[in-house]
């Protein structure tokens, strides 16, 4: 990852470079693997996860399964 200083605007660079590791989720890996998580504890948080991700992708899918009216 390369974050370019513009004017030595530094505290600029700071942000972009917290902001990008933010998007790849840098922070929460890092956070993950500071302690040993115990299998049970990783499967039942695996679960929650999968459990999230299927009420998201169901509260979206009427958005964009819409498709527009014909009009005869």
């Amino acid at each position: 990852m390369e974050i370019k200083v513009y004017g030595n605007d530094i505290e600029k660079a700071l942000k972009i470079l917290k902001r990008q590791l933010q998007r790849e989720a840098l922070f929460k890996e890092v956070k993950k693997r500071s302690f040993y998580e115990k299998p049970s504890e990783k499967k039942k948080r695996k679960q929650i996860e999968a459990r999230k991700k299927r009420i998201k992708a169901l509260r979206l899918k009427p958005l964009v399964s819409k498709k527009p009216q014909d009009k005869k």
